[in-house]
């Protein structure tokens, strides 16, 4: 009884690894339209985060709560692409 519960959570994990492998995350892309120079350490560190070192650089970053919030912190150094 025990073996065949635990057979049966293996295949259970196994069947939503595998699910979770073809959910497709939506993403944004973001470009650096104005220069980090003079802004606070702070907006700095997000357009790290966000992965963006130079002006007019372009990332594809996932759409999700926390990345709206990074770009809502320096919206005035980046924009949204559609």
């Amino acid at each position: 009884m025990l073996r065949q519960l635990l057979l049966t959570v293996v295949l259970v994990l196994k069947k939503y690894l595998e699910d979770k492998e073809e959910i497709i995350m939506a993403t944004i892309k973001v470009k650096q339209v104005r220069s980090r120079i003079h802004a606070p350490r702070t907006q700095k560190a997000t357009l790290d985060t966000l992965g963006l070192r130079k002006m007019n650089q372009v990332v594809e970053v996932e759409d999700n709560p926390s990345t709206r919030g990074l770009i809502n912190t320096v919206h005035h150094l980046v924009k949204v692409i559609d």
